[in-house]
């Protein structure tokens, strides 16, 4: 066998030092190349970065705020923009040192290589030290200065309740809507959202016009600006009107306008609000839409009758007449006035739509034409063989059954500021009338209910569990309940389970419990 002797590397020595080396195209050792060729020249060694104390957020060039943790990737990219030589050589690696929290200091270890011969790459390790400088950014600025809000969206609607407040206020949960507001101001007939960019505000006043008819205008007015610059500061404020017909309205409207909506009746009753109107001829059973452009057009679609006018009406006697559309069965409906039942024989017999409903000795609510006040020149217009004496909305329930049982669900509300004026105790009555009205809308319709959130009232369910069973119901009934029909219910399959996040944008949110 023969001896094979190993090859032996050659080396050469540095032309600098002598130290024997391997070769290489610089023939330097890489001490000699360190000193004469520094791969990290012209990176800063030291730079600064701003940080806003008051919402803990860190500027990233030229205007963006930004929320970073400490020894996040967040705040390493921030920091490696911050240097400017990092394009002339190639990135390795990256990371923090550690550093006092409370030293305004953060300390990131780089790792870099760059050619600094032909054919010779050179890799090195150094520090660059950061020091965080407190600036406060705009947003901080506008709260301090008390100027907060850029833009404003003021929603209004002339009518004398706010169901339709409590609509859209549960649209605006839902959808999450009202996230970029700074401020929410309860105002009388409306809202005012308050936004800090115009975008947002933008954004609302479109959200708005996808659930419910509206129109908006758009007004601007200047707060300062720089001639040198050319450059100035604005206000914008968006006045966004809701249409004044509201669910179970009786509308009249000009023979015109019905002809244009498919020759229906001039006197209708509104059944739904969505981005558009849906209204039916409770006396044909025929389905119309009144969008938001119908309207603003003629302005002569006036509410002659609402709520608040509704009246209680004895069902004597249910005649079927045989049409039917969806929900709605038309029939001749024999009532008498609640006040006359037991005292005389006056009885008014009224076609209707609710034949599927309504049964005999049922208590219903409608609107008693003959006794209303109504000062509408178009209403007065219609030919009297034409007006019916009464008109019948919905089916009512007695008020005992509705007070004996307790509401095992509950609704949220946004967090609203009631203003430079409190209301009084009587308009506080009010509008705990319209809530508890809202309420049983939502308890009769289940097509109202699939567009917002309800959510179960865990206290109610933990105080009942102790004495009785849950019922399947929304509903928790107290004992000595008289026999009849029962008052609509929110089954507890379309409630939710409320989950109670440690997010600002909850805790934005306050919870509005319903006994």
């Amino acid at each position: 066998m023969d001896f094979v002797p190993e090859p032996r590397e050659q080396l050469i020595l540095c032309c600098e030092c002598g130290t024997a080396i391997p070769p290489n195209p610089a023939n330097m050792c890489v001490n000699c190349v360190r000193s004469l060729v520094d791969v990290t020249e012209g990176i800063p060694k030291q730079a600064t970065i701003h940080w806003c104390k008051n919402c803990e957020r860190y500027l990233q060039p030229p205007a963006t705020w930004m929320v970073c943790d400490l020894e996040s990737r967040e705040l390493l990219a921030l920091c490696l923009k911050k240097l400017k030589g990092l394009a002339k050589v190639r990135l390795i690696d990256a990371g923090f040192l550690w550093t006092e929290p409370h030293s305004r200091r953060i300390k990131v270890k780089l790792t870099i290589q760059k050619e600094v011969f032909a054919a010779t790459i050179l890799q090195q390790t150094f520090e660059v030290e950061y020091v965080v400088a407190s600036m406060m950014c705009p947003d901080c600025t506008r709260v301090m200065a008390q100027n907060t809000w850029k833009a404003k969206v003021q929603v209004r609607q002339k009518v004398d309740h706010q169901r339709t407040f409590f609509y859209l206020e549960q649209l605006i949960l839902k959808h999450s809507a009202h996230n970029e507001t700074i401020n929410i101001i309860e105002v009388k007939g409306g809202l005012d959202f308050h936004f800090a960019q115009r975008a947002h505000a933008i954004k609302m006043v479109d959200f708005l016009g996808s659930m419910v008819p509206t129109r908006s205008k758009t007004s601007e007015q200047l707060i300062s600006s720089d001639i040198h610059s050319s450059t100035s500061n604005y206000k914008f404020t968006y006045a966004v009107e809701i249409i004044p017909i509201c669910r179970d309205d009786l509308v009249v409207m000009p023979k015109k306008t019905a002809n244009a909506l498919g020759h229906i009746s001039p006197l209708v009753l509104s059944t739904r609000i969505g981005n558009t109107i849906h209204i039916i001829d409770f006396k044909t059973l025929q389905l119309s839409e009144i969008s938001g452009i119908t309207y603003w057009r003629n302005e002569d679609i006036t509410p002659v009758c609402t709520m608040r006018d509704l009246k209680k009406f004895y069902v004597v006697d249910v005649e079927l007449l045989g049409p039917r559309v969806g929900k709605y069965a038309l029939a001749d409906v024999t009532v008498q006035r609640l006040g006359d039942v037991g005292k005389n024989d006056d009885v008014i017999i009224v076609r209707s739509h609710l034949g599927n409903v309504l049964n005999f000795g049922d208590l219903a609510l409608g609107y008693d034409l003959l006794t209303a006040n109504i000062n509408c020149d178009t209403f007065e217009s219609l030919n009297p063989d034409d007006i019916p004496s009464v008109v019948l909305v919905k089916k009512g329930y007695a008020e005992r059954r509705r007070k004996r049982k307790q509401r095992n669900w509950r609704l949220k509300a946004l967090n609203k500021d009631e203003g430079d004026m409190v209301p009084k105790k009587q308009e506080l009555q009010k509008r705990t009338t319209d809530f508890e009205a809202f309420l049983r809308d939502l308890e009769e319709d289940p097509e109202l209910r699939q567009g917002i959130n309800l959510y179960k009232d865990t206290s109610i369910i933990q105080r009942s569990s102790g004495s009785a069973a849950v019922p399947t119901d929304g509903m928790i009934e107290d004992e000595d309940d008289e026999d009849g029909d029962d008052a609509p219910e929110v089954p507890l399959e379309e409630l939710l389970n409320d989950l109670k996040l440690a997010s600002s944008d909850e805790a934005d949110d306050e919870d509005m419990a319903v006994d």
